[in-house]
C-alpha cells in the first residue's frame, strides 16, 4: 500500500485513524453541526448533510460563533466527535473544546495544524493515521477503516516552561486559591501555549458565552466549577441563555430542555456573574473603554468591542471565558497586542446611494466571507455615518462568516486612522478586494432562501434589540396592527426591556401585536416559539438569516426593518431586491 507522510504542528496530542472528510471552507460548529447527531447542518456549507462522527475532519479553520467549543464538547460527550481534526490556519475555538474535554474530563482527540501546501495533499475520502503530528496518508483506502473512539486519558501536568508567570499566577496554578481557579489556570496555560503567548495579561471585566445550553456537557462543566468553589475575580456579565427564564413555562417550552438550560444560567450566577442575559453587552452601562483589556465571548460582542469601542479582547471560546474570569488573567496574544490589530487586507466598497438599514448586515456578511482569516481595513464608507445599531448589525453578520475578531472602517472606527497609516506606509503590499453592488446582490440572494411569499413569523433582535431600535420599531408600527396569522417576536435584554417599558415603547408595540422575549435570542429558539407548522420566517438580521435554515429547518427572508414590519402587517413578503441594490 502506497502512502505519504505529512508532518504537522501538534495542538492536542493523540492517535487516530479514519477516513478524511475535507473542506476548503471554514465551518462554525455552532449552527453548523448538530451536537446530537454529528450532522453538518449549515445550509450554506459545501459539506451540508455529511456527518463528522468518527471522521478525520480536515478544514482550514473554524469561524463564526464562540460556542463552537461547547458544541464540540457535547459531541465528545455523545461519542459523536471527529476521530481527529486537522486545520491549516491557527484555530482556537474548536481546539479549546478538546482541551477542556481533556483537562477536566479525561477525554481527548488529536488536533493537528498543517501548512497550506501539506493540507492540500489531503484527499477527501482517503484513509489516514495520525500519531501526534505525524500523518500517514494512504492512497488506497481499505474496505473498512479503523477508527479510534474516544477513551479516558490521564490528565497531564501543565508545562509552564515557555511562559513568564507572576507569583500570583503560580499561586493560582498551584491551587492556593482553590480547585476551580487551579483548573481554570491549567486551561489558560494550555491555550496560551497554543496561541504562542509568552505571558499573561490582567483583564478588567468578562462576558460569558458559555451559559448557552448545548446539552448536558455544558451543565456538567459549570456545576463542576461550582462544586469546586468557583468565584469570578472581575465584574462579569452573562450572554443570552437558551430560554427566557421568566416566561418559558407560559411559552410552553419543554421542561426537559428548559430546566437544565435555566440551571446553567443559575450556575454562572452562583459563580458571581451578573444576571444580564444579553448577547449585546455593549448596550449595558458596563461597556468597556478604549484600550481596556477585557475577556469577552459571543462573536458579535467581541467584534463590536474591538472594532467600535476600541477595547481589547481575543475572540474567546466558550469555557475559556469563564476560566479567565475566575483568574482575571488572559494569554497576552491576539487582539490584546497592538501588532495583531493591524490590517492584513484592504477592502474597497462601492457605496450604494441611499441604502436602507439592510445594507449594513448584508455588507458585514459579505465582507466576512472575503476576510475569513485576514483582519480588514474597509474603505469607501467614510461618508455613510453609520449608527451604533448599524455597526451592531454589521459586526454580528461579519462575525458569522469570518473568524476575525475585529475590523477597521475608515473614517468611522477609533483605530482606523492608525490602521490606514500602517497600510499606506508600513504594511507590505497586501491584497486589495473591491466589492461591487453586483457582488452584494449575490450575497443577498444567498441569505434569501424563501420562495413562498407567505410569511409566518417576523424574527427581530439578533443580536438583542437596543432602546433606539425599540423606538424606531414603535414609529414603524404606530397606528397599525399585525396580520392575525403572523407572529412577531422581539428578543432583547432585561435592562433594555425595562428602559423600553419606562419609555412607553413596549405598551405601544404590544398593541401592534408584538411579543417580547428576554434572556434568550433567536439562535437558541425553537419550538414552540417556532412551531412545526411555520414554514417561512423574515428577519433583518444577517446573522440569523445565515443560521436559521440549519438551526430550525425553515425558509427565510432577509430584509430591512421596515419591510419586516410590512410583512408582519400583510402576511406576505413582496418587496424583492431593494432599489439601492439594483444593478444595471
Amino acid at each position: 500500500m502506497s502512502h505519504n507522510l505529512l508532518i504537522g504542528k501538534v495542538l492536542v496530542r493523540g492517535t487516530a485513524s479514519g477516513t478524511v472528510l475535507r473542506t476548503d471552507t471554514a465551518l462554525s460548529f455552532w449552527g453548523g453541526v448538530n451536537p446530537s447527531s454529528g450532522e453538518i447542518i449549515d445550509h450554506h456549507h459545501p459539506l451540508k448533510g455529511q456527518n463528522v462522527a468518527g471522521k478525520i475532519l480536515a478544514l482550514p479553520s473554524g469561524r463564526g460563533s464562540c460556542t463552537g467549543s461547547s458544541v464540540l464538547l457535547e459531541l465528545i460527550f455523545n461519542d459523536l466527535a471527529p476521530a481527529a481534526i486537522i486545520f491549516c490556519e491557527r484555530e482556537e475555538i474548536l481546539t479549546l473544546g478538546v482541551v477542556v474535554a481533556e483537562q477536566m474530563f479525561g477525554q481527548s482527540l488529536p488536533v493537528v495544524q498543517l501548512e497550506q501546501v501539506e493540507f492540500q495533499r489531503l484527499n477527501p475520502n482517503s484513509v489516514v493515521h495520525i500519531d501526534n503530528g505525524v500523518i500517514t496518508v494512504h492512497s488506497n483506502p481499505q474496505p473498512s477503516n479503523r477508527l479510534q473512539r474516544l477513551s479516558d486519558t490521564p490528565l497531564t501536568a501543565t508545562n509552564t516552561m515557555s511562559l513568564s508567570l507572576t507569583p500570583m499566577d503560580h499561586d493560582l496554578l498551584n491551587g492556593v486559591h482553590g480547585r476551580a481557579a487551579q483548573a481554570a489556570m491549567q486551561v489558560i496555560i494550555r491555550m496560551a501555549q497554543i496561541q504562542g503567548a509568552d505571558t499573561l495579561v490582567s483583564v478588567t471585566q468578562a462576558h460569558i458565552d458559555g451559559c448557552v445550553y448545548n446539552g448536558p456537557s455544558s451543565l456538567v462543566f459549570a456545576k463542576q466549577l461550582v462544586d469546586w468553589g468557583a468565584q469570578v475575580r472581575v465584574p462579569t456579565t452573562l450572554n443570552s441563555i437558551s430560554v427566557d427564564q421568566q416566561r418559558w413555562q407560559l411559552q410552553g417550552v419543554d421542561p426537559a430542555f428548559a430546566v437544565p438550560a435555566s440551571e446553567l444560567g443559575d450556575a454562572y450566577i452562583q459563580m458571581g456573574a451578573q444576571l444580564s442575559f444579553t448577547c449585546a453587552p455593549y448596550l449595558l452601562d458596563s461597556a468597556p473603554a478604549l484600550g481596556e483589556h477585557i475577556v469577552w465571548a459571543e462573536s458579535n460582542a467581541v467584534v463590536y468591542a474591538n472594532s467600535v469601542l476600541g477595547a481589547r479582547t481575543h475572540k474567546y471560546a466558550d469555557f475559556l471565558d469563564i476560566c479567565i474570569a475566575l483568574t482575571a488573567r488572559a494569554p497576552l496574544s491576539g487582539c490584546h497586542l497592538s501588532a495583531e490589530r493591524l490590517p492584513a487586507i484592504a477592502i474597497v466598497v462601492e457605496a450604494p446611494t441611499n441604502p436602507d438599514d439592510s445594507f449594513w448586515p448584508l455588507l458585514g456578511y459579505h465582507l466576512g466571507l472575503l476576510a475569513v482569516n485576514d483582519l480588514p481595513i474597509i474603505y469607501g464608507l467614510n461618508h455613510t455615518n453609520p449608527t451604533s445599531d448599524n455597526l451592531k448589525a454589521f459586526s454580528a453578520a461579519f462575525a458569522t462568516t469570518s473568524s476575525c475578531a475585529m475590523f477597521h472602517l475608515a473614517g468611522v472606527t477609533p483605530e482606523a486612522e492608525s490602521a490606514h497609516h500602517y497600510w499606506e506606509s508600513a504594511a507590505p503590499a497586501g491584497p486589495v478586494q473591491r466589492v461591487t453592488r453586483n457582488e452584494l446582490l449575490n450575497s443577498w440572494k444567498q441569505l434569501n432562501t424563501a420562495t413562498d411569499s407567505q410569511v409566518d413569523i417576523v424574527c427581530l433582535g439578533n443580536p438583542h434589540f437596543s432602546l433606539s431600535e425599540c423606538k424606531l420599531l414603535a414609529d414603524l408600527c404606530s397606528g397599525r396592527r399585525k396580520h392575525q396569522r403572523v407572529s412577531v417576536y422581539v428578543t432583547l435584554g432585561r435592562s433594555v426591556y425595562e428602559s423600553a417599558v419606562n419609555a412607553g415603547y413596549i405598551n405601544d408595540l404590544e398593541q401592534f401585536g408584538i411579543e417580547f422575549i428576554t434572556d434568550t435570542c433567536w439562535c437558541m429558539l425553537g419550538q414552540p416559539i417556532i412551531p412545526a407548522s411555520a414554514q417561512v420566517l423574515i428577519t433583518n438580521s444577517g446573522k440569523y438569516a445565515h443560521y436559521a435554515p440549519g438551526l430550525v429547518s425553515k425558509s427565510i427572508y432577509f430584509d430591512s426593518l421596515a419591510n419586516c414590519v410590512e410583512a408582519g402587517c400583510k402576511g406576505t413578503h413582496i418587496s424583492g431586491v431593494p432599489d439601492w441594490l439594483q444593478t444595471e
